[in-house]
Parts: structure tokens; sequence; C-alpha cells
């Protein structure tokens, strides 16, 4: 068996400030090692040799922070090798080796070089070994230790915050849990108390206190109001040694916010309230604003208001400004302060989210008295309607009432009123009203076919205050009377084959009228009584306002007759009947055997199939010559203009007969003498037209002599009839166009040709009256006083 030295180290461990002292049986790690013994016997004169199979370092401490004046002395190496001859060589690796940790290299003793921190790092591995300077031989093999840095109480409780924020609600239980707060100790938690922590309150009592072992913070007061304090800083301190003397402590600050709950009522500042309207304030007005005061905060002070009772509650309203938590009182209605001067509410501020853990404390409302005091103002007229509607005739004379407008001062004053129309409603003063009493009256007549509906606006102004003034819509509507005649819907273009049957409708004629009868137009047709039985046609009533031209014989001649007149009377239903006379002209004209118009002119008759290049040659002659005629015609009359038509005041009838002037209707008896045409001789004596030039002069045929009381309208009518029959009447013959005038104008003549018989100055101012068409006439010869309004 081989046979190996033993190196036998001593290890020892001084230590300044010895905490421990390593006895052999504390030594860990530690191997028995076997040992085998050789023996020789006496005869073969050997020693014995015991041989060591190996070994392990034990553990060396050492005190942190050490602060001694010399390095910190940890241990020796040594092998029984080491004859102190200085030969072995003793090295020293691993953690801090060299910087750290220290080793002579002769001796084998290591110091610490450092102050050492234990929270830096609690123990360090190093490997030793023996080595021979002379062969560099390891004389012993490498051997691991541990060096382990023993805690002293260095370092002092820390909190994970430097600062803690928390909250709770008002009005919490003691005991109710606020916050946690933590701190840590650097020291070795097993090793003495180094790290023990223990929590205190240093500030924030009597209102908080923690726990000594969790530092869970709690309320130590009940019923803490945020209205009386809403802010706490507390502070709390940690200390090691678990709390003995000479611990060290660390303090943290935690600020504690109380949050609101809704413990409090709102509370009016004042029991009564005075704001004042001026009584022509438009609903919607506000009058003044309210505020019930809540300390609470947040949804907790949102306030409603509302008028519980109270005499004004329907004219006044309450709105509750959101942003402010103010109630705005507002007009509801239309106050009035003659009706009512001082209205009282009762006005309730209630809480909007109330918490039922307090609603043993009471109602969360209140209420305040309001009184609203009305001021009297100037108001203008009130009428008794918002509008008028007057239904009036079209008949009605002028100057008749028809209808009235009523207004009065409001005000308690009761200002008087007059009454006036607006003129821009009315611009052809159809309308006029009785300033003192509102009544409505006509200055001019109505036409209902002309303007059914009158929009006017009536001003009603306190006399004694003009800016006060009220206007309101009156509406005119126009009620129908009979007053105008039916007459032909159309102009008829009619005629009648030479061919025709009897018994044939040639034409259905249809009738309109501008009046409107409630019941509907009713029309009935039939001849002049002087045609009653017509030879050559009829007419048929439909009964459907419509009548139909019948034919009454076979056959019509162009050359004998082409062109038939027949007058038609059109009566309507309504009360008072009107009628009127249409005369229908029918021309006689070739046609086909289908009945289709083919000619109707008489010349074509005479005219041959087809005309020669001379023919052409000579009609356009005659043509050129006719234009040359009508020319100096023309220019002969513009002469005979320049000459004076009224010689003297006698020769005013008979020039006006000559130049067949009409005058100024059946009345104007002095400008032209109706007893002309009564005077069958006068009108024989008459000369020929000077507007036509006849190529035949025909003689006027005598008639018999007439009754002198005639009436004119029957006298033109038979002269029409007699003219109609007579085909040697020229078709320029004035009385043929002459029918019954009708009645007189409102406005009187308006010729100036018996002006040369008036003495003096004529007066003119009727023309401002007749409105804006006349407006021109009325400049002229009414002069400064055509200017009044």
């Amino acid at each position: 068996m081989r046979t190996h030295s033993f190196l036998t180290v001593l290890l020892w461990s001084s230590v300044f400030y010895v905490v421990h002292m390593m006895p052999s049986q504390e030594r860990t790690n530690k191997h028995l090692h076997s040992e085998r013994i050789t023996g020789l016997s006496e005869n073969d004169g050997k020693t014995l040799h015991r041989t060591k199979r190996g070994w392990m370092w034990n553990q060396f401490f050492l005190l942190e922070e050490y602060t001694g004046p010399d390095t910190q002395y940890v241990g020796k190496l040594h092998t029984d090798q080491d004859k102190g001859d200085g030969n072995l060589k003793y090295i020293l690796t691993g953690d801090g080796a060299g910087s750290l940790f220290i080793i002579d290299e002769n001796t084998g003793d290591i110091h610490a070089a450092k102050k050492l921190d234990r929270e830096e790092k609690s123990l360090y591995v190093l490997r030793a070994k023996a080595i021979d300077r002379k062969t560099g031989r390891q004389v012993e093999p490498e051997s691991e230790f541990i060096i382990k840095i023993h805690d002293i109480n260095d370092n002092e409780p820390k909190f994970t915050k430097d600062m803690y924020t928390a909250s709770i609600p008002e009005m919490s239980g003691v005991g109710t849990s606020v916050i946690q707060v933590t701190a840590t100790d650097a020291d070795d938690a097993n090793y003495g108390n180094s790290a023990k922590v223990v929590y205190s309150i240093l500030q924030g009592q009597p209102y908080f206190s923690v726990d000594p072992e969790t530092g869970i913070i709690k309320t130590a007061l009940p019923d803490m109001s945020r209205e009386n304090r809403e802010q706490y800083q507390v502070v709390i301190q940690a200390k090691d040694m678990g709390g003995q003397m000479g611990g060290l402590s660390g303090t943290t600050t935690v600020n504690i916010t109380l949050t609101d709950v809704n413990d409090n009522p709102p509370r009016f500042p004042q029991s009564s309230y005075q704001f004042s309207s001026p009584e022509s304030a438009p609903p919607g007005t506000p009058l003044g604003r309210i505020k019930a005061n809540d300390p609470d905060v947040g949804e907790n002070a949102e306030i409603e208001y509302s008028i519980s009772n109270g005499d004004g509650s329907d004219m006044f309203d309450i709105i509750t400004d959101k942003d402010t938590q103010e109630g705005i009182i507002t007009v509801k209605k239309h106050l009035d302060f003659e009706n009512k001067v001082l209205y009282t509410l009762r006005v309730e501020a209630t809480n909007t989210h109330p918490d039922p853990r307090f609603l043993q404390l009471g109602p969360f409302k209140d209420t305040a008295l309001v009184k609203i005091s009305v001021e009297d103002i100037d108001e203008p007229p009130v009428f008794s309607r918002p509008w008028y509607l007057i239904e009036v005739d079209e008949d009605a004379k002028e100057g008749s009432i028809i209808g009235q407008v009523v207004a009065q001062d409001p005000d308690v004053a009761k200002n008087a009123i007059k009454y006036s129309v607006d003129r821009h409603t009315d611009l052809d003063r159809i309308f006029n009203i009785y300033s003192g009493n509102g009544s409505l009256f006509l200055s001019k007549p109505l036409d209902r076919e002309e303007t059914p509906w009158h929009n006017i606006t009536v001003i009603a102004t306190e006399i004694n205050n003009p800016k006060q003034s009220s206007q309101i819509p009156v509406f005119i509507r126009i009620l129908d009377i009979n007053d105008h005649a039916p007459e032909f819907a159309n102009y008829y273009e009619t005629f009648v084959c030479e061919n025709a049957k009897a018994g044939q409708l040639i034409q259905t004629v249809s009738a309109i009228d501008k009046d409107q009868p409630p019941r509907g137009h009713k029309f009935f047709f039939e001849l002049v009584p002087e045609f009653a039985v017509h030879p050559n046609f009829s007419v048929v009533d439909n009964k459907d306002n419509t009548a139909g031209i019948m034919t009454r014989r076979n056959g019509y001649s162009r050359s004998k007759t082409s062109t038939y007149l027949l007058p038609i009377i059109i009566f309507d239903n309504d009360y008072p009947i009107q009628s009127s006379t249409g005369t229908l002209t029918i021309r006689v004209c070739a046609c086909d055997s289908r009945g289709n118009m083919q000619s109707c002119s008489a010349e074509a008759l005479l005219l041959p199939a087809g005309l020669s290049t001379g023919a052409l040659v000579a009609i356009l002659l005659c043509i050129i010559i006719l234009l040359v005629l009508v020319v100096l015609f023309t220019a002969l009359k513009r002469q005979r203009k320049k000459e004076p038509l009224i010689i003297s005041k006698d020769d005013v009838r008979d020039n006006i007969v000559t130049y067949n002037d009409e005058g100024g209707g059946e009345e104007d008896t002095q400008a032209f003498d109706i007893g002309t045409l009564r005077n069958p001789e006068a009108r024989e004596e008459s000369k020929m037209r000077r507007d036509v030039i006849p190529e035949t002069i025909f003689q006027i045929r005598r008639t018999a002599p007439l009754w002198e009381n005639i009436d004119v309208q029957d006298f033109i009518h038979r002269r029409l009839k007699e003219n109609d029959l007579d085909p040697a009447a020229p078709p320029y013959d004035s009385l043929a166009t002459y029918a019954y005038e009708g009645n007189d104008s409102i406005a009187n003549s308006l010729s100036s040709l018996e002006s040369l018989t008036t003495e003096g100055n004529q007066d003119y101012d009727y023309l401002s009256d007749w409105g804006p068409r006349f407006k021109k006439l009325a400049d002229m010869y009414g002069g400064e006083d055509s200017d009044r309004d």
C-alpha cells in the first residue's frame, strides 16, 4: 500500500470582538479520516507510520462593518510539513482573494483588507493550497473553505413608499381599515432581532391607529365629518429590534382624505324671498335666483327645486341650474297688473341622491316662501278679437257701415282710443273708419268680380300716448249679387252649307256669367222677340246651359245672302234676372257632300276658274292705285284736323252729330240731342260717313214714322232688324253697329266740350277721391288742393 504523508493543518480563528471560537465539535463538514497502521515486529527493527486519507476546511466567521484600526484577522493556514524554514508557500484563491482577503504566503495568516457588508454579500467561498517553493510541487491538495459574514444591526427599516395616499368615507365606524403600510429591514431576519419590525403611530391620534405587527391603519374615532375636517396627515414609524431600545427606525407619511356622503340636507339661508316682474314680461322671462346651501359635494349636493303650493303656482315656474345648483324663477303665463298685483309661492329644495343610511336624521329637503309683485306698465290697446271677418254685399252704397272693431286700454287709466285704417293695406281708399267708435264704412263702391276679398289693417291708438298702439287684421268678404248679365262663352264662327237640310244642327253655343250664384249657373236661350219665329234659323235650349242653332229650311244661297245675323237673348236664373243679347254671325258657305266647308267668299262666284297674266297685272295696278288713294285721303284728313272743330257755342251739337261722337251717355242731353235718334227725318238728312269711301251711293230707304216716346233700346233693335232684312243696306251704315249703351257711369261725363259754356273755374277736387288711377288728372286740374290726404 502506498504511503502518503499527512498534512496537519492548524486552524485558528482570531477575530476582534470574538463572536465564536470554533471548537472541534462545531466544525462542519468534518470527515473522519481512516488511519492505516502498518506494524513491524520488533525483530524487523522498523517503526510504525500513520497515513491520513483527506480533510476539509472548516467555516470562518467575520463581523460585518468592522471599524477597528487594524485589519481584521480571519484565520491561519498551516501544514505539518511546514518546517518553518520558509520552503512552503501558501496561496489563496476564490471570492475576494487578493482584494478583500489577503494571506501571508509564508505564515498562512489570513486578514480582511476591507470593511465587509453582509447585506452586499453574506458569504465567500475560497480555496487554499501549499506549494513547495523549490520544486513547485503542491504539498497539500487544494481545499475549499467558506468565510461567512455575521450580521450586525446596521440597517433601519424602510417603507415601500415615501408617502401613502388613502381615502375613507366620512362617518365611518371605529376600526374601519384605511390602508396598510409595509416596511422592510435589510438585516438578517434569522439572526437575532435586527430585522424584526414593529409599527407605531407618531402623528394622527386620536383619529387613527395602526396595528404594530401588520401596519394596517384604522379609524379610531366615530362619526368623523368631512364638513368639519377633510384632510388628515398620519406619520407611521417602523422600528427594528422588536421595538426595543437601541433599535433603528424609519417613518412614512400617510395622507388620508375623508370622502363625502350625503349626510346633510339642503337648507335655505333665509326663510323668504322677494321679487318683482313687469306685467309685460313674456313667458320664460327669469325673475330671480334662490339657492339652498348643502355642505355636501358632488352628486350628494345636487338639488331639485319645485313649487309645492301657493296662489302663483300656475303663473310662475322654477327650474334648476345644474352648474350652480340654483333655482331660477321664471314667468309661466302672461301677467296682468289690473287682475292681480302680488303672488305667493312656496318653493321646495330636495336632494336628488339621498343616502338611506342617514334618512333617520330627517327629511333631506327644505322650503322657503317667495313673494312676487307685479309692476304696472302702460300697455297698448287690446282688441276684443284676434281678427275680424266682415261680409258685405257688393251693391252696398257708399257711406254705409259694414262692421265695427272694438278695442280698449287694459290699464287702470282707461285712456281714450282712436281708430284708423292702415292705408298701406287699402291703397284705393275703399274703406274708412270712424275714429271714435271703430265703425267701418264704405268710401267707394265694391265690385266682387274685380276683388272678392279685401284684407285691411285697423290701428287702435291711445289718444294721450300715441306711442301705445296696436293693430288687428280685418278680412272683408264681398258677397255676390246678380249684377252681370250672361254672355256668349266664346266668339263663334258659324257657317251653314248651301246644301243644308231643315232641322240640321249647325252650332252649339254656351254662356258664361261673372256672377257666382250659390246654387250655380242656369242659363236660358231664345231668339229676340222681333225674331221669335225666324224664317231661316231657330234656337233650341238644351236645358244644360247650352243651346243649339238649327236650320229651318232646305238650301241657302250665297249669291242672295252671304251672311245672316241671328240675335239671341241669354237669361240667368238668379235674382234680379239679368239678360243680354248676343248676335251670332252665320255665313253661307259651299260644302262638299260630307258637309265640310270649302269656300265662304261671295266674290269667288264671280271669278273665273283661272286668271291670265294680264288679269293679274291689272289686279296689281288696281291695288297700287288704291294704296295711292288711301295715302292722299290720309293727307287730306290731317289738313282738316288743323281746322277748329268748334267755331261757336251754337255749333256744338251739330258738330257732334256730324262727327258721330257718342257724347256723355243718355243723360248727357246738353252735349247730344237724343231727339236726333228719335227723328227719322234727321237720320235721313245726315251726311255720309267720312271714314269710308263708298263705291256706290245707296239711297237710304225711308221708313214709317215712329212713335214719339218710343224707348231708345227698342228703337235701336227695330233699326237693326230693318238693316238685317234690307239687302241694299250698305255695310258701313253706322246704325247697324249701334247697341244699347246701358247704365251711366258714376264718374259722370269727363268731356270738356261743354267747358266753353261754363262760367268761371270748375272745381276738380273730387278727382282726388277717385283713387290712384285718376291721380294724374287730379294733379293736372286740382292744383295745390289735390295734395291733401
